[in-house]
Formats: structure tokens, C-alpha cells, sequence
């Protein structure tokens, strides 16, 4: 339910709508007392999808908003979806890239617009 809102960096869709992210795509494991590993497996639209790593950028920035309990999060593009899914897979996993991302005014108000809550 917390990402399904998620808006498309492009389209006016939420990824929910375009089949980028579905129900079947998020795995939750208890790993100890009141701890959990969330694990998402998102589907770009397209092999060569230009905005894939800004894509699990939002996933990761709207969990770790609103996820109400303990938890370590891994995102991932599902597997031979993409041409480049090594590579996006170690940028949006890796909390120094992410951090440094955010950082950056330009793409931080894109993430702000696909993660906000419609009204």
C-alpha cells in the first residue's frame, strides 16, 4: 500500500498503474524481534529505461518514510528486465550513493514530486 501511490518520474501514472511495481513484487521476512527485511523486485517498462535507478530511489525514500516498524530494506529490478540491472541494483542499495543522491537539490524535488500523497 505505501508505494502503490508512488507517481511515474515521467508519466502521470503510478507505477502501480504501468506494472513497474505489483503485489507480487514485495517479500517481508521477520529476521528478529520486531525486525524485518523488506524486499522489493520492481519491473521498468521498458530493458533500457533511462530512470530506473531514480525509480528505486523513490522506493527506498517513501519506505523509509512510512514503514512503521524495524527493517532493512533491499530494492531490486527484477531480474532480466533491464540492461543494466547490475549496476542499478548495487546504486540504489548502497546508503552512501543514495544519501549523496538526495543531496543533490534537482533530483531530491523529483523524488519529493513521485513520492508525495495525492491530495
Amino acid at each position: 500500500d505505501i508505494i502503490r501511490t508512488i507517481r511515474d518520474p515521467e508519466k502521470p501514472n503510478t507505477l502501480e498503474e504501468l506494472e513497474v511495481v505489483t503485489e507480487s513484487c514485495v517479500e517481508v521476512n521477520e529476521i528478529g524481534d520486531d525486525e524485518y527485511l523488506v524486499i522489493i523486485r520492481f519491473t521498468p517498462t521498458v530493458p533500457h529505461c533511462s530512470l530506473a535507478t531514480l525509480i528505486g530511489l523513490c522506493l527506498r525514500i517513501k519506505l523509509q518514510r512510512c514503514l512503521p516498524f524495524r527493517h532493512k530494506l533491499e530494492i531490486y529490478i527484477s531480474e532480466g528486465t533491464h540492461s543494466t540491472e547490475e549496476d542499478i541494483n548495487k546504486q540504489i542499495n548502497d546508503k552512501e550513493r543514495v544519501a549523496a543522491a538526495m543531496e543533490n537539490p534537482n533530483l531530491r524535488e523529483i523524488v519529493e514530486q513521485c513520492v508525495t500523497e495525492p491530495d
